[in-house]
């Protein structure tokens, strides 16, 4: 799974990565999490965009917005069945922006040990992500959720899922807005060999701790 992450890269830094023109405002974030505000690109309005959604998905059937809380991953392998996500699986994919992100090892029954993973090369990347916009009550909010796969090799000896990160050469393919088979074949594990990880402090293990100590090496 995926439950923390950061963006802790300057917005000029993901204009130029990400080839965007313009960006929203953003603070460098090293403890996102869940129902928090993340960054995204999706294809709203006929050309990608960047927008600023919660992070915790309402599907827009939902009575309310409790259900986003529960919603903060998607399985690769079935997201284009549940019906919490396959609509957004069709019609409204989203990049998630990015530049690490953690995951904890088991020590004993009460100790986890939190991990930090990045690409090795430090840049941000992209999750992939499914967005949706919910109305109630008079209010709209969009939400998104991080799609999972199975782990790499440096993912493996900690835990059995990871966040699917999509391959730059692969960013137009993701989020054109007409659902395809080979769309599925993009959700697979990343490539190893181009990451990198390391422990880090148990600072992280609360939401309210948010400073670079979260990601420094121990």
């Amino acid at each position: 799974m995926c439950g923390r992450f950061s963006l802790t890269q300057s917005t000029a830094a993901l204009a130029e990565t990400f080839q965007l023109e313009e960006l929203p405002a953003w603070q460098p974030r090293y403890n996102i999490a869940p129902t928090q505000t993340v960054i995204a690109i999706a294809n709203a309005s006929g050309s990608p965009q960047a927008r600023l959604l919660r992070w915790g998905l309402i599907p827009s059937w939902a009575k309310n917005q409790t259900i986003g809380a529960k919603l903060i991953n998607a399985r690769a392998e079935t997201v284009a069945e549940k019906p919490s996500f396959r609509a957004a699986f069709k019609q409204r994919r989203c990049l998630i922006l990015a530049d690490g992100f953690y995951e904890w090892q088991r020590v004993d029954r009460k100790t986890k040990q939190p991990y930090y993973f990045q690409l090795a090369n430090k840049q941000p990347f992209a999750f992939a992500g499914l967005w949706e916009r919910w109305q109630g009550d008079g209010d709209v909010v969009e939400t998104c959720t991080i799609l999972t796969t199975q782990a790499n090799e440096l993912l493996q000896p900690l835990h059995d899922r990871m966040p699917v990160m999509i391959d730059s050469q692969d960013y137009d393919r993701w989020l054109e807005p007409t659902l395809a088979p080979d769309h599925q074949a993009l959700l697979h594990p990343y490539n190893a060999a181009l990451m990198q990880g390391y422990r880090v402090s148990d600072r992280v293990n609360r939401a309210t701790n948010e400073s670079p100590d979260c990601i420094n090496p121990l």
